[in-house]
């Protein structure tokens, strides 16, 4: 028998409205992700200066010869990076999870102390880190009378490697562990009561409860958690950038001891306009990127299962 036109509608708006309500998403990928992707390859063979497109000579793998066996500059970035994500990620999750945890007590105006935790996170990274390197500064910074207490001479942050890495995963762990022990709280508050009871029952105390029951039951956003803040961490430029502010910002300081990947990208793109070069820069370091998220998936897969 036959379907009629209505029928046959019915069906084929049946089979295809799903992928007409996701089409978006995808259209949207195509145009502002797969395309800029694709374009960043095709550029990273050329030899091509940013003002001057015309100009462009395809050079095959060239940029990344040169970049990978006989760049130094780039490799330096590269250990900043690594540096500064485990300097950043790791405090991150800790003290998110912790912080999470004083919240998800009885405390006298707790829903204050959790609106306050979103707030450095919506602070603008610019004043974020103008007002950090303040904190840090040399001569008249609060971090070195702070320290002055102690005995301590004054350090200059900016001069060495070790100082400056630990100021600048200062401004990433202070701008966004707050939006991480949000998640946690909320995953928290979704754990059922009656486990805590009956580890009470038991003869668990409460540090114990944490790391039996609540630690092992925020698996999926511990996972999450760390993957976020590995992707963002390894593409550090605003505060490296802006840390050092002047003529030489993107060089990451005078012996580019806090340059990260995404910062020497900038500097051969923008300052340079060594364009092909840095798409090269970019084609790596989001292979890196994806490499040291999935590491450190599996690590955090393979601690919170133990």
């Amino acid at each position: 028998m036959a379907l009629t036109f209505a029928e046959r509608r019915q069906k084929w708006d049946v089979k295809l409205s799903p992928f007409g309500f996701i089409s978006p998403y995808f259209l949207i990928f195509g145009v502002f992700g797969l395309f800029p992707l694709a374009y960043t390859a095709v550029v990273s063979l050329q030899k091509r200066n940013l003002i001057d497109a015309e100009g462009a000579q395809f050079i095959g793998f060239g940029n990344y010869e040169q970049l990978l066996f006989h760049d130094p500059y780039f490799w330096n970035s590269m250990g900043n990076t690594v540096s500064l994500w485990l300097l950043t990620t790791i405090p991150q999750i800790l003290f998110a999870l912790g912080i999470a945890h004083l919240l998800n007590r009885r405390l006298r105006g707790r829903m204050f102390f959790r609106m306050g935790m979103i707030l450095p996170n919506i602070t603008s990274v610019a004043a974020v880190t103008i007002i950090f390197a303040q904190l840090f500064g040399r001569d008249f910074g609060l971090v070195n009378w702070v320290l002055s207490w102690f005995g301590a001479g004054q350090v200059d942050w900016q001069a060495g490697t070790a100082s400056s890495h630990t100021a600048i995963a200062a401004m990433v762990v202070w701008r966004w562990t707050g939006y991480h022990a949000l998640i946690f709280l909320a995953s928290m508050q979704a754990i059922p009561s009656s486990m805590y009871e009956a580890a009470t029952l038991d003869g668990a105390k409460g540090w114990q409860q944490f790391w039996r029951i609540t630690v092992p039951l925020l698996r999926p956003q511990i996972i999450f958690s760390t993957v976020i803040a590995t992707t963002g961490n390894m593409r550090l430029l605003a505060e490296p950038l802006l840390f050092n502010p002047g003529t030489a910002a993107a060089t990451g300081g005078s012996d580019r001891q806090f340059q990260t990947a995404a910062l020497y990208l900038y500097e051969q793109g923008f300052a340079k306009y060594d364009f092909g070069y840095s798409s090269a820069i970019a084609l790596i370091l989001a292979v890196a990127t994806m490499l040291v998220a999935g590491l450190s998936y599996l690590v955090t897969r393979r601690i919170s299962t133990d």
